[in-house]
């Protein structure tokens, strides 16, 4: 009789084993969304406006933390979400492009260089050296200049201004694919 209890009380092995796959998938879930909202998350390169830095279809880690704690500093690659002047052109995926132009900075491109505050930016970086004027504009507190290193060919701030600093995601940090190109951003 009281093996029958025994038996009983105890589930089987198959509703143990059905428990704790559903506890593993759901906790596995609950721990990559997490990841992904506040901690980093994976991106991919749609177009060539960041080259030679990085290629079409190069997949990134993008930090998500770092700037919870530090301002974005020029020369950082950022993820950003369309500003208002994209979303009304009908963009509404992230944008990825080097910080150039801080908070307060008068920045201007004038004979094929970028002058931050009436000095030129040395650019090791870039595809080539820029084939417009544009500027001098002051970069509005609490925003960013950002344009790509690609820059004849970049959609970038000179066309449609600065970004907002709550708009920005997060700065790339890894570049994780192709496997031949594996390491750090710079």
């Amino acid at each position: 009789m009281s093996s029958i209890r025994q038996q009983q009380s105890h589930p089987s092995k198959n509703e143990n084993i059905l428990f704790e796959t559903i506890k593993t998938i759901g906790l596995s879930l609950f721990l990559a969304f997490g990841v992904r909202t506040f901690v980093a998350e994976a991106r991919y390169i749609p177009s060539g406006s960041m080259e030679p830095t990085l290629q079409i279809n190069d997949r990134l880690i993008i930090d998500k933390v770092s700037y919870d704690f530090i301002s974005p500093q020029r020369g950082d690659i950022v993820v950003f979400n369309p500003t208002k002047t994209l979303l009304s052109e009908n963009y509404h995926e992230a944008f990825i492009k080097r910080v150039i132009g801080l908070p307060e900075e008068k920045v201007e491109v004038n004979n094929r260089l970028v002058y931050i505050n009436g000095s030129p930016l040395k650019e090791n970086y870039l595809e080539a050296k820029p084939d417009y004027q544009w500027g001098p504009v002051i970069v509005p507190n609490n925003s960013y200049l950002v344009l790509g290193d690609n820059r004849n060919n970049s959609y970038d701030s000179h066309y449609w201004g600065f970004v907002p600093r709550n708009k920005i995601i997060g700065r790339a940090i890894v570049r994780f694919y192709p496997f031949n190109r594996i390491g750090f951003v710079n």
